[in-house]
């Protein structure tokens, strides 16, 4: 989980709008995902129906960005890393899911200077994610 505070003591989750935006975020993101050619080694490896996903990211999302644990309470610890193994996540997945992300927060508006915080963090967890050697 993220702790950093950008400004005033407050998270990046007080910062950017809290529930609301999280939800407006992850819905662009899975909409950017489901719609960018681009995107499409990242988009295969997911279920047709994104509505579950969507769910725990919003979840995962709130308490990282420093909400309330919704996605600790529901299900536990994320063990992100374990649960992302049967999926192959190279440098193109990574870079994949950080463009809809990063394009979702610029379209969501999230405002600087959380920002770029929430950036870096999400590029660290993307990068963390990674599962496959590359040449």
């Amino acid at each position: 989980m993220t702790n950093e505070r950008p400004i005033e003591n407050k998270s990046i989750y007080e910062w950017i709008g809290g529930a609301p935006t999280i939800q407006r975020l992850v819905d662009r993101f899975y909409l950017l995902m489901d719609t960018m050619p681009e995107v499409k080694a990242l988009r295969s490896q997911h279920q047709m129906d994104l509505t579950e996903a969507n769910y725990k990211l919003n979840l995962f999302l709130t308490g990282w960005t420093g909400g309330p644990p919704l996605y600790m309470e529901k299900f536990g610890h994320p063990r992100l890393r374990a649960r992302h193994l049967p999926f192959k996540i190279g440098l193109e997945e990574r870079d994949q899911w950080l463009m809809c992300m990063f394009k979702a927060m610029e379209e969501c508006q999230i405002p600087e200077p959380p920002a770029t915080l929430f950036r870096s963090a999400l590029y660290r967890l993307a990068d963390h994610m990674r599962n496959q050697q590359e040449d």
